[in-house]
């Protein structure tokens, strides 16, 4: 933060002689820091004996286990009757598990994720959604209504909250270890502090969270220190308004979580940026003005260079020009005296190229001779080439034939085969058709004979036994009690029943 203007000359004296007696009268930030950081739950925790420590621990794991086995127990009993009573069935020996279960696994995995710093209070929440569902379901279990006999009802609650009691335990000391592995522990304000002094405590306790004060003593320090501070000032210039801006900035900087030896060195910090930003800027200058030397002195370098090469350029060109002249009159004198050796040869030159063109002629004959007769070897070749690939051409359309062939005569086969499968699914459906309006004109017979059900039941199940070809142990006992809706013994009263009926010369 910029301090606007400094204080004069006389001001120091006061706010080092304040600095002095508050530090006197109240301890340091540092002080108060390091009074409360030698009283930890380490050392705390080191006094006591170790041996008692894991007691206690194994005692309270081993009794919340037991405590949650004796409510889960009551309480499976409880809610597989209620399941049984609202019609769930088979699902009722599960669902108390379920509802159980739930309750464990969703304080498990809130305690995982806390232990994790990724805390979802949803997780808790519908545990306790849950917990209070199964007291709820507990007390609904007990005969009569819940408002007459509260006790019983009391007594179905009680177990499940001594269970979520315990796991909130296992959640704090959770919560507790976490904070202390990242060094976030921070002290609670004493409940006698909030009823004696409601209004002041709320401010003291938004203080610690806002700016991260991690225990009450330190807190308690810094409002202490901050008081003597003020009373000082007064003190010394008459009026908290009239001590200078600097002298002022402990109680300006209160409300931002600094403590006094902060705000006094304010200014300082804020003159050595001053100083730290004109170093910076001066060196800053000095290696621009060094970096615009070493570019005039490189362009100079350059232009000397380039004046050097236009120089040594010169001189070169001259040198070559004059090696170039003295090279062509040298030519000259060599092209004459080979034009005079050249007029001496010409007549036997030509002699001898004419013998030269007659065997060059000769030997290219030759040559097309011998390019004529591999051109023939190579266009029979390709003739027989040609000739065997006419007869596999051949080979593979008589193939290609056949297949076809054979896809016609499989595509009827498939045919006839669908054919046959319909007519034997029209069949079936033909004699479903009929045995349904047998079953149904024996139905209507037996309305009209008004026949007791176990009679009725007796000729269904003969119907079903005659349409199994008349053998008696054709029908399992289960296929009778599933088509009846009975139990075994039932079933096979009706079995029987219906034997002496097919005896009797019953026929549908």
């Amino acid at each position: 933060m910029t301090i606007a203007a400094t204080p004069p000359a006389a001001a120091p004296a006061p706010t080092a002689s304040l600095a002095s007696r508050t530090a006197s009268v109240a301890p340091s930030a540092a002080s108060v820091t390091d009074a409360a950081a030698s009283v930890t739950p380490e050392a705390a925790s080191a006094q006591r004996s170790h041996t008692t420590l894991r007691a206690v621990m194994w005692l309270a794991l081993i009794g919340g286990a037991i405590l949650a086995g004796i409510g889960f127990t009551g309480s499976y009993s409880a809610l597989q009757t209620l399941g049984q009573d609202h019609g769930l069935g088979r699902f009722s020996h599960a669902f108390p598990i379920g509802v159980d279960a739930g309750i464990v696994v969703l304080l498990a995995l809130d305690m995982l994720l806390v232990w994790r710093r990724t805390p979802w209070p949803v997780l808790r929440l519908l545990a306790h959604v849950f917990t209070a569902a199964t007291i709820v379901f507990n007390a609904a279990a007990s005969p009569g209504p819940v408002t007459s006999d509260p006790v019983g009802a009391a007594l179905h609650g009680i177990i499940p909250i001594m269970f979520v009691a315990a796991v909130e335990a296992g959640r704090r000391l959770v919560l507790r270890i976490t904070a202390l592995e990242d060094g976030r522990v921070t002290d609670g304000i004493p409940v006698t502090r909030w009823l004696l002094s409601p209004a002041p405590t709320f401010a003291l306790w938004r203080r610690m969270r806002l700016w991260d004060v991690p225990t009450y003593a330190e807190a308690v320090m810094r409002e202490q220190a901050l008081k003597v501070y003020r009373v000082l000032l007064e003190r010394e210039y008459g009026s908290v308004r009239k001590a200078p801006a600097d002298v002022r900035l402990p109680l300006t900087m209160a409300p931002y979580g600094l403590t006094i030896d902060e705000a006094l060195d304010l200014p300082r910090q804020h003159e050595e940026r001053e100083r730290l930003l004109q170093e910076a800027q001066a060196e800053a200058e000095t290696t621009a003005r060094a970096r615009a030397a070493e570019r005039a002195a490189k362009a100079e370098i350059a232009r000397l260079k380039s004046t050097g090469a236009v120089e040594a350029a010169r001189h070169e060109v001259t040198a070559v020009t004059g090696q170039a002249e003295t090279r062509a009159r040298a030519e000259l004198a060599a092209a004459e005296r080979t034009a005079a050796v050249e007029s001496e040869v010409i007549e036997s030159a030509t002699v001898a190229e004419a013998k030269a063109r007659r065997e060059a002629a000769d030997r290219r004959a030759a040559e097309d001779r011998k390019a004529a007769t591999e051109a023939d070897a190579a266009a029979a070749e390709a003739e027989r080439a040609a000739t065997e690939a006419r007869r596999e051409a051949a080979e593979a359309v008589a193939r290609e034939s056949a297949l076809k062939r054979r896809a016609a005569e499989d595509e009827t086969a498939r045919a006839r085969a669908l054919q046959g499968a319909a007519e034997a699914v029209k069949r079936t459906a033909e004699a479903r058709r009929q045995a349904a309006e047998a079953e149904r004109a024996a139905v209507e017979a037996e309305d009209e004979a008004k026949l007791p059900m176990a009679e009725r039941a007796a000729r269904k199940v003969a119907r079903l036994i005659l349409a199994r070809g008349g053998d008696v142990n054709a029908v399992p006992l289960d296929e009778v009690g599933e088509l009846l809706g009975l139990k075994p013994a039932t079933a096979s009263e009706r079995r029987q029943q219906a034997a002496a009926l097919i005896a009797g010369g019953y026929r549908g």
